[in-house]
């Protein structure tokens, strides 16, 4: 497929393996135009039409660079979520990596409340003043209480107010993120398979969502794009 297209880009989404779509029955009536064909049950991705749109969400993500705009990387697979992780910290950013806490953006106010009171007991620890102030029972739930907040709230300790664009991988297994996301107004890139619905993102990616070559491919491009409009 990707030698009679004669395009190089192409070709580089193709050897990642991106074309690789879900089986004809899992895929969302959306998805239909993207379908080259198919190789046994498993359909095909039209590999330009996917070039079309990474380099649309290149320019998105770019402008939102120079404008000094919040993106969060949100993606919780178990294969995909280092690659997320990855991504978010090589520019700074706050990150999902892990399964999306609810009110993240729908109750931020909240959320933020829960961010403040993670860096307090840090801090405080930190400068020793807790083990002055609390007694040895204290101490432990205090501990504990840290413990939880630091793991829930995980890539999202550095958010000062709620984001201004999010970058998924996955909407159908970010259903929550996106639902938030599409209520608040707030922009969606996403890298996405056949079993997406089309309308889950603003800026929409379809490629192998499963495939670790072929997220760690587009993820290294786009965080490219961010970090060269940062620059700009």
């Amino acid at each position: 497929m990707a030698t009679s297209t004669q395009d190089k880009e192409v070709q580089r989404l193709f050897n990642a393996g991106a074309h690789f779509a879900q089986v004809r029955s899992r895929r969302h009536p959306s998805m239909k135009p993207f379908i080259l064909g198919a190789a046994g049950r498993t359909e095909i991705i039209d590999l330009a039409k996917t070039e079309q749109q990474l380099e649309i969400a290149k320019r998105a993500l770019s402008a939102f660079a120079k404008e000094g705009k919040i993106i969060l990387y949100v993606g919780g697979k178990a294969e995909i979520a280092p690659l997320v992780k990855a991504a978010a910290e090589r520019v700074g950013a706050p990150y999902v990596a892990t399964r999306w806490l609810g009110g993240t953006i729908s109750n931020w106010a909240e959320i933020k409340k829960r961010i403040d009171r993670l860096a307090k007991l840090r801090e405080d620890r930190a400068a020793g003043t807790l083990a002055k102030q609390h007694t040895k029972l204290e101490l432990v739930l205090l501990e504990r209480e840290e413990k939880r907040l630091a793991l829930r709230l995980d890539g999202i300790t550095t958010l000062a107010k709620r984001p201004d664009a999010l970058l998924i991988v996955d909407t159908k297994h970010e259903k929550h993120a996106v639902k938030e996301a599409k209520d608040a107004g707030i922009p969606i890139i996403a890298i996405m398979n056949s079993d997406c619905a089309l309308t889950d993102a603003t800026y929409p990616i379809l490629a192998n969502d499963a495939s670790r070559s072929t997220v760690e491919l587009i993820l290294g491009e786009l965080v490219e794009a961010f970090e060269k409009g940062r620059m700009a």
